[in-house]
């Protein structure tokens, strides 16, 4: 019903966030490896929103009108799309960021370990 909120909830967030630190940004500063991280988390969150998003349109849950989200016409329905939301919606932002963290250990492990051996190589 409205489970791509959450995860386009915290896509908003972190957006504004990878914006803020660009701004603040300089060469080779913190600020500028966590902005460059955080591309990845905002891709996969506006993807896959969008695309539940786009799922929900087809399927008549979303509308062009006000209320936008056709379970908000009945309390009944208002309840259930706030315990999806709840649910699916904050399993789904926690699947995706926990995967983007994964990722990025990884990623950051293997450069260690290459600029080690390309150390040791010298």
């Amino acid at each position: 019903m409205a489970c791509f909120i959450v995860p386009a909830g915290e896509a908003i967030i972190t957006t504004a966030v990878q914006k803020i630190l660009e701004k603040h940004q300089t060469e080779g500063s913190a600020a500028a490896d966590i902005a460059q991280k955080l591309k990845p988390l905002n891709s996969m969150l506006w993807g896959g929103s969008a695309l539940l998003m786009f799922e929900h349109i087809w399927h008549g849950e979303v509308a062009p009108w006000f209320p936008f989200l056709t379970a908000m016409n009945n309390p009944d329905s208002t309840a259930a799309m706030l315990h999806e939301m709840g649910t699916v919606g904050v399993a789904m932002a926690i699947v995706v960021t926990a995967t983007w963290l994964a990722g990025t250990v990884i990623a950051s492990a293997v450069r260690s370990r290459e600029a080690k051996a390309g150390g040791e190589g010298s």
